[in-house]
């Protein structure tokens, strides 16, 4: 073990036999790690019922499938992994007390799992404070500099600032705003104000939209009151999902940016055409990328789950990030989790997902993606454009965020926690 974790593992260690009582009673139930036992145990939090289901099955049932696949080739130095998944039934009290029996009694040498931000950052505290490696898979806002999580989504810069521009020289300068109130919604719409602001245009209009809400009535009367250019949607969840046939139901014919549908609620497939007309997204994954490696990964997953609707971005950042971790722990030697993070944090890494070749940010503990501009016409056929390799490269700027975890060290008060936001906006 390399000097730079050597605080961090020993901490680790008291605190896992703390939780069980006395250091007795930890070694009997396992807590050393991964490479004395039988099997490697994964934890997995994803949303098998509740608000988030949609996405949250095919997150669960991606995984599975790299599990399963790799538990076929032999396992993970040769240890079988345990796939250990509850459902947080999308309820963030029940995200945080499955993190702590997964981190404390069932001793997870990784864990995997959220889709809303708000549930990844109510157990981000409980994984900084257990000191656990954590992968969160989901396309999200940004700004999570935290030594002990990897965040494997698309982020604002890879998917705002690669079409905002090309849209708005398209359509026009004026752009309305709807995003869902909370963390992910409001920091994501000052992104858009941001990168608005860069490039000269317009945020003439900008409403939050609780999680609970499925009637847009009055929001559908503002945004054709205010006329504008280009309506940018950041509703999740199904309750929000309601608001696109609404919206045709009302007349109201603009074109759409989002970060975050058709991708992974495959609503041009949910909802008849021409509700989703129009609507541009950048993506790092979607099943109709028309690639020879998409095709295999998708027949794959239809073969293993025949009744799945679809397969959308957060499967397949599920299904690649599971062969990430493999290849880390596989280049470790080991499961013990400070030696993992320290081999992801040594050089970039890459592995081939269906979307394509995606790298790794020691740095910033994101990735390289494969972005395309993926359109849906009128009939929601989708068409890509402009595929392009995209940095996660805002948290490393200097000297605000200026995030680069390759720089920190086991004592405590050096570890990086934080979810940084754009400023200025």
């Amino acid at each position: 073990m390399t000097d730079r974790f050597a605080g961090r593992s020993r901490r680790r260690f008291l605190q896992a036999a703390g939780a069980t009582g006395t250091l007795a009673l930890a070694g009997c139930s396992g807590i050393t790690g991964g490479s004395g036992s039988d099997t490697l145990k994964m934890g997995v939090l994803e949303d098998q019922s509740g608000n988030f289901a949609l996405t949250g099955i095919q997150k669960y049932q991606a995984q599975r499938l790299a599990v399963e696949e790799i538990n076929a080739e032999g396992g993970i130095n040769g240890q079988e992994i345990e796939m250990i998944s509850p459902d947080p039934q999308s309820d963030n009290q029940r995200y945080q007390e499955l993190a702590r029996r997964l981190i404390n009694r069932d001793n997870v040498d990784v864990l995997f799992g959220g889709f809303a931000s708000s549930s990844r950052e109510a157990i981000r505290p409980i994984v900084d404070e257990n000191q656990q490696l954590y992968f969160y898979t989901n396309q999200y806002e940004g700004g999570v500099c935290d030594t002990y999580t990897w965040c494997t989504g698309a982020v604002p810069e890879q998917q705002i600032s690669t079409t905002l521009e090309f849209l708005t020289n398209e359509f026009g300068d004026d752009i309305y705003t709807i995003a869902a109130d909370y963390n992910f919604g409001q920091i994501s719409a000052a992104w858009y104000r941001k990168i608005a602001n860069e490039i000269g245009a317009n945020v003439i209009g900008e409403e939050f939209i609780p999680l609970d809400v499925s009637q847009f009535g009055s929001t559908i009367n503002r945004i054709q009151e205010a006329d504008p250019d280009l309506l940018v949607t950041l509703l999740v969840g199904s309750n929000h999902a309601s608001f696109y046939n609404q919206k045709n139901a009302a007349g109201l014919d603009v074109p759409m940016n989002t970060t975050v549908n058709m991708a992974q609620g495959y609503e041009h497939l949910r909802f008849d055409p021409p509700a989703l007309a129009n609507m541009y997204v950048g993506v790092n994954y979607m099943q109709e990328i028309p690639t020879d490696q998409n095709r295999d990964f998708v027949d794959r997953y239809y073969e293993r789950w025949p009744d799945a609707d679809y397969v959308g971005q957060m499967a397949q950042n599920s299904y690649f990030t599971t062969y990430l971790y493999k290849q880390a722990v596989e280049k470790a030697g080991t499961t013990d989790q400070d030696e993992v993070l320290a081999v992801l944090d040594e050089e970039p890494m890459t592995v081939e997902a269906p979307e394509g070749t995606v790298t790794t940010d020691p740095e910033t503990h994101h990735v390289t993606h494969q972005i395309r501009l993926a359109r849906a016409d009128e009939n929601h056929e989708i068409s890509f454009q402009n595929q392009q390799a995209v940095e996660p490269y805002w948290l490393r700027e200097t000297p605000y965020p200026g995030c680069d975890l390759t720089e920190t060290v086991g004592a405590s008060e050096d570890e990086e926690m934080t979810q940084y936001q754009p400023q200025g906006v």
